[in-house]
């Protein structure tokens, strides 16, 4: 595990601990013993330099779409209780009308000090709304599992590679590939974007399916994935993408009563020594043109010069 990871992975859980005695009414000496005990079989399970194991043992401390949520919803139930005391003093109000004579004065101060409270509880309302969705989207903004596949997303990718091309000597081969879907603005078109996110989901589950636990799947952006096979050597990677094109062909997507056939082109290539994360990309994309120029639903490899 990289020093950063460990120094990030150890922060958050110091702020969960302190989030969890907070909500505790009689916190004790027992429960952090026991928090802390959890914890240290949590980090035993993280696989050193596997960027998976280590979101997952965050995932585990942070919680925090969870903890929005339920945040959340307490304001909405205060805000839902006050209006209903709002309402009952509307209540008691025109009660008082009917049992005695009408003071205008004193009718209106009391319906304008309801109108205070309703604006006043409308206003913490929207501030919390604003502040939830600050710190959803400061979630997003840090997080590196796309929201929608569940998969590694692109900031995860830039970090794995930045890694990966600043050793030295790698004395193992990995292959990169590039999957895009093929006539993915068609099938929006057609179907609507609702099944093409389906879809997304669909190949997503695929591909996990499919790899192995030390093979990375990255959404690189719309409607591609990367994947990189570590430890594989070319024959290898042949089969398993040619494995993933027939999976991908052969499962049939059913949306509304409708099967929509889905296919990729699929553009691989190797590390060499010397490449940058962008080289790497770029030929592989090199490759990916080509799948598509050539028909679609096929694979292309680009191999760096020399090699």
């Amino acid at each position: 595990m990289l020093k950063d990871d460990l120094k990030s992975l150890v922060t958050q859980i110091y702020k969960n601990l302190l989030e969890q005695i907070d909500e505790q009414k009689d916190a004790t000496k027992e429960y952090v013993v026991e928090y802390f005990k959890e914890a240290a079989d949590i980090i035993s399970t993280i696989k050193n330099d596997d960027i998976h194991s280590i979101d997952q043992a965050k995932l585990t401390f942070i919680n925090a779409y969870k903890e929005i949520a339920t945040r959340s919803l307490s304001s909405y139930e205060h805000t839902s209780d006050r209006f209903e005391e709002l309402a009952q003093m509307h209540k008691e109000t025109l009660n008082e009308c009917h049992q005695q004579q009408i003071n205008l004065p004193v009718i209106t101060e009391k319906f304008n000090d309801i109108q205070t409270h309703m604006t006043n509880e409308v206003k913490k309302a929207n501030a919390t709304i604003s502040e939830l969705t600050k710190q959803i989207k400061t979630l997003e903004e840090t997080s590196n599992i796309d929201a929608l596949t569940k998969v590694f997303n692109r900031r995860a990718l830039t970090s794995y590679l930045d890694e990966i091309c600043s050793q030295e000597n790698i004395t193992y081969e990995f292959h990169l590939l590039i999957l895009d879907i093929d006539d993915f603005k068609k099938i929006n078109d057609t179907y609507g974007h609702i099944a093409g996110d389906k879809i997304l989901i669909f190949i997503a589950n695929i591909l996990k399916k499919t790899l192995r636990d030390g093979d990375k799947i990255f959404r690189y952006g719309g409607e591609e994935f990367i994947i990189v096979l570590n430890r594989i050597d070319s024959l290898h990677c042949k089969k398993i993408t040619h494995r993933l094109l027939e999976l991908i062909r052969g499962n049939k997507l059913i949306y509304k009563g409708q099967n929509i056939n889905v296919t990729m082109s699929i553009g691989t290539t190797i590390y060499a020594h010397g490449d940058t994360p962008d080289t790497l990309v770029a030929r592989a994309d090199e490759a990916l043109y080509r799948a598509k120029h050539n028909g679609k639903n096929q694979i292309h490899t680009e191999l760096k010069n020399g090699i």
